[in-house]
């Protein structure tokens, strides 16, 4: 399993690579917390909206939650600040070794990033084929451009293939695991909504 680093980043127990593939919010908020002990940037991921049912309480003092559910996320996983610049995405894992169903992202949360993308924003889905081992970042423009064809009658998913060709490949490094804003920082203008064009 992996051990989270101390201040230092220096490990106290050795990788097992064998399982590095399988937790991607894992290896997210390992990054995330990276970059936030060295000021890089700060980016947490955002809680899952709790609906609370019944509630007891034993005393005036004290309240125990006895029965609630999730409800429906409202928009997308993760959201912060870099250097000055609004992040937001989504993270999702796909079981398939030759695709991602476009139905693993609502609706309420492509109307969500297109705001962000809209307001000049930097926002973007990772995606991790768990099975390949392989972590591949989209921005969200892209993601957009097999959204239309989809609704134009054509694939309902986006094949590995085409992430090989329109989207990043995020490498694994010791410190880090996904640097996902190295990326970011070395492709910025095909994250924002300037460079818009549905020509892939």
């Amino acid at each position: 399993m992996f051990n989270y680093p101390n201040k230092k980043n220096t490990f106290v127990q050795k990788i097992n690579y064998a399982n590095r593939g399988m937790e991607l919010e894992d290896d997210i908020n390992f990054a995330n917390k990276y970059y936030l002990n060295n000021d890089i940037a700060v980016i947490h991921k955002k809680p899952i909206p709790i609906q609370i049912v019944e509630v007891n309480y034993p005393n005036r003092k004290s309240a125990m939650i006895t029965k609630a559910f999730y409800k429906i996320p409202s928009t997308t996983d993760y959201n912060g600040l870099w250097h000055g610049k609004y992040i937001d995405f989504e993270a999702k894992e796909t079981n398939s070794t030759t695709s991602f169903s476009l139905t693993n992202i609502h609706k309420h949360q492509i109307e969500h990033m297109d705001k962000i993308l809209k307001q000049g924003g930097i926002t973007f889905i990772i995606v991790r084929f768990k099975k390949n081992n392989r972590t591949f970042i989209l921005p969200f423009k892209k993601f957009l451009y097999y959204q239309i064809r989809a609704e134009n009658g054509g694939r309902k998913s986006i094949k590995l293939t085409e992430f090989e060709n329109t989207a990043f490949e995020l490498s694994f490094h010791y410190k880090i695991r996904l640097d996902y804003l190295d990326v970011i920082k070395t492709n910025e203008s095909e994250f924002l909504i300037w460079k818009l064009c549905l020509n892939i």
